[in-house]
């Protein structure tokens, strides 16, 4: 018996079904080896990986006879849990650097601004741009919702599971954001607060570099030595991302099933239209701003990819600022800055889409009329709930608990017990989007304050092949 359990509970190996599959797994492993051997570019290595990951996952659940749970396969669980020490576990080493990174990064911004700069500017129009392309996209989700009448004359067996999340008042939310405990604030990842400590640091070192810069020199030397270690860590880490994606798209499929997807393939269409329709009014932002559209997508490959098959815009945050500085051209600062709130409010994707696509699906299965000022109500609602909301797998059904709530349908959540089953598959579109919209906005703001360099942002294959990565 305790043989059975060390196989069963520790070592989590209890079928050769589970053995063939980890061995597969590192076979492709070998086969990204290869790639990256052949000098093939590195987003065009996350591509081939992105493909591997879906065929494998896609073989897995045949094998298993396309489960109705694949909860109940003991071996896929062990499957499941193994590809998650690969794939989770790069977003955890990745993960680890978002609060330095953040932390030092913002210090850093304030500390270098010239004479010139406002942070003010930098500030509001960040924010601007983010909570206008919240807005458009909630209208997105609305108008995909109603025109493929999601949840109509839907037959629901609502989920036990789901419980409502509690709406907090929007001061709450905003006292949240302040940093009452900085180390806390680190400790749970609060970004926005962590902005807000590094922002007076910032500041002071400025004001008092003026008068006591030999005091001061000493840390602003060690933030600038911190910077450059913790970006080199960062590629350290960034450079095992192909293998992960294999992994972590694997994993998804493998844990979630294809039958699943299968029940609520209208909601999932319905998602994916609307991320489409967004994506390309991204580009066409970008456009506007005199840049090229498929160069700007070419150069925002990596971190598209990443937050696609990783499904968190917080843990793809460390390979969306290397991006913005070494292939958009955005400058360090801007980039920082913008990425950073972009992982933690104004989501396009969790905080826009998702809750408005989710309300009218909800509003029709339960019979709720819709009308202008239900629209006008969901719309504010969205915008101003997104502020709070961080990059981290699991938030987008707090969004929508906040956002029905809002919106006085609260009590009809369970109705979503469904489409919150597959979570993970909507997850993926979701996050990217958020991410394209972190990065839009901060090519946006960026050319609106002088800080983009065109240069830098055309010449997206050079600098590859440089640092041969």
């Amino acid at each position: 018996m305790g043989d059975s359990s060390f196989l069963s509970q520790f070592l989590m190996i209890t079928d050769i079904k589970t053995v063939i599959f980890i061995a597969v797994l590192i076979g492709t492993f070998f086969i990204v080896k290869q790639f990256e051997k052949k000098k093939v570019k590195f987003s065009t290595r996350t591509i081939y990986a992105t493909i591997i990951g879906l065929i494998l996952g896609v073989i897995i659940q045949l094998v298993a006879g396309l489960p109705e749970d694949p909860s109940q396969v003991t071996w896929l669980q062990e499957v499941t849990k193994w590809y998650g020490l690969f794939g989770s576990g790069f977003m955890d080493l990745l993960k680890m650097l978002v609060v330095p990174m953040v932390f030092v990064s913002i210090l850093r911004v304030i500390i270098n601004m010239g004479e010139g700069d406002d942070l003010g500017k930098l500030t509001f129009r960040s924010l601007g741009m983010l909570l206008m392309t919240t807005a458009i996209a909630a209208i997105v989700g609305i108008v995909v919702g109603n025109v493929m009448k999601l949840g109509v004359g839907t037959d629901v067996v609502a989920s036990t599971e789901t419980e409502l999340r509690e709406i907090t008042p929007l001061v709450d939310t905003l006292r949240g954001l302040l940093p009452s405990n900085p180390v806390a604030s680190m400790a749970d990842g609060n970004i926005v607060a962590i902005i807000i400590f590094a922002t007076f640091l910032g500041l002071a070192v400025k004001r008092l570099s003026k008068k006591y810069l030999d005091v001061i020199k000493p840390f602003i030397d060690l933030v600038e030595a911190f910077y450059k270690i913790i970006v080199s860590v960062a590629m350290t880490v960034i450079k095992f991302m192909p293998y992960a994606v294999v992994a972590l798209l694997a994993n998804t499929i493998t844990a979630r099933g294809l039958s699943s997807m299968i029940s609520v393939v209208q909601f999932i269409a319905a998602l994916y239209i609307s991320v489409a329709i967004m994506f390309v009014i991204h580009l066409v932002i970008v456009a506007i701003n005199g840049l090229n559209p498929i160069t700007y997508i070419k150069n925002a490959a990596e971190p598209l990819l990443l937050a696609f098959t990783s499904r968190s815009s917080l843990g793809t945050l460390p390979v969306t600022i290397d991006a913005l500085t070494k292939k958009q051209g955005v400058e360090e600062g801007v980039a920082s800055f913008t990425a950073s709130l972009g992982a933690n409010m104004g989501m396009n994707g969790c905080a826009g889409i998702y809750p408005a696509l989710m309300a009218v699906t909800i509003a029709n299965m339960a019979g709720v009329e819709m009308n202008a000022s239900f629209y006008a109500m969901l719309l504010v609602v969205i915008t101003i709930s997104s502020l709070g909301i961080a990059g981290l797998p699991g938030t987008a059904t707090m969004a929508v608990s906040v956002v029905l709530s809002g919106v006085g349908i609260g009590a009809h959540f369970p109705l979503a017990g469904g489409i919150l089953a597959i979570d993970p598959i909507l997850d993926m579109g979701r996050t990217m989007l958020n991410v394209n919209g972190s990065t839009t906005t901060a090519l946006v703001v960026g050319k609106s304050l002088n800080k983009l360099d065109k240069e830098i942002f055309k010449s997206t294959n050079v600098l590859e092949e440089t640092q041969g990565v």
